[in-house]
């Protein structure tokens, strides 16, 4: 099975090309649902990142509200990195259980969309790495529309590495500064190259 990491900033595109990926056949797991069950009601991660950051996050529901918690973990360094260090370690070990799932189902190709692939260390549970990259004042822009207000992206863009950064663990880099089309090509590229390389895996494997 191949690994793709598909990471980029907020407003990047990652959640779209995830979707392409998908209808192409990809199994796509998504590192940020991922995180949010880590600390469902109840659970340990919950307890953790309560006793961190006070019953005051917790809403109506008993769930940890993510917009009370974003508001503390992105307003400094010292705060999320807190949150990092208790929920980083959980995300890993269920990205690398649910790899090995698709593994023993001989899945030819899944993708980790995660938009903390680098800082939360895990690249090295994929093969390759694709960064999406737009300009800050379109992801700024595309943030936005989606009702964020432009103080909010702003603190998380200062929050994140910066697209130079990723690109130094990048295999593949995917301006998404353009169109749905030019994605959509672009990946279409990435993905025919993907498909003929399992394709000659499994010719190799059925020879030996």
């Amino acid at each position: 099975m191949i690994v793709i990491g598909l990471t980029g900033g907020i407003g990047s595109g990652k959640s779209t090309a995830a979707a392409i990926l998908r209808e192409k056949g990809a199994y796509v797991i998504d590192a940020d649902r991922v995180g949010h069950d880590i600390y469902k009601g109840g659970s340990e991660g919950w307890r953790e990142v309560v006793g961190a950051f006070g019953e005051g996050i917790v809403g109506a529901n008993g769930e940890i509200d993510r917009k009370k918690l974003g508001e503390i973990v992105f307003d400094g360094p010292a705060a999320l990195e807190r949150l990092n260090a208790i929920t980083h370690p959980r995300i890993r070990a269920e990205l690398s259980r649910r790899l090995d799932e698709q593994r023993q189902a001989d899945r030819p190709i899944a993708v980790v969309e995660a938009a903390l692939l680098v800082e939360g260390g895990w690249h090295n549970l994929v093969d390759e790495v694709w960064v999406l990259t737009v300009p800050d004042e379109t992801a700024i822009e595309r943030s936005i529309a989606r009702g964020r207000s432009r103080e909010q992206v702003q603190a998380i863009l200062r929050s994140q590495i910066s697209n130079e950064e990723r690109k130094r663990h990048a295999d593949a880099v995917i301006d998404n500064s353009g169109s749905f089309a030019d994605l959509e090509r672009r990946l279409d590229e990435l993905w025919q190259a993907l498909e003929g390389r399992t394709a000659s895996a499994t010719a190799t494997g059925n020879r030996d």
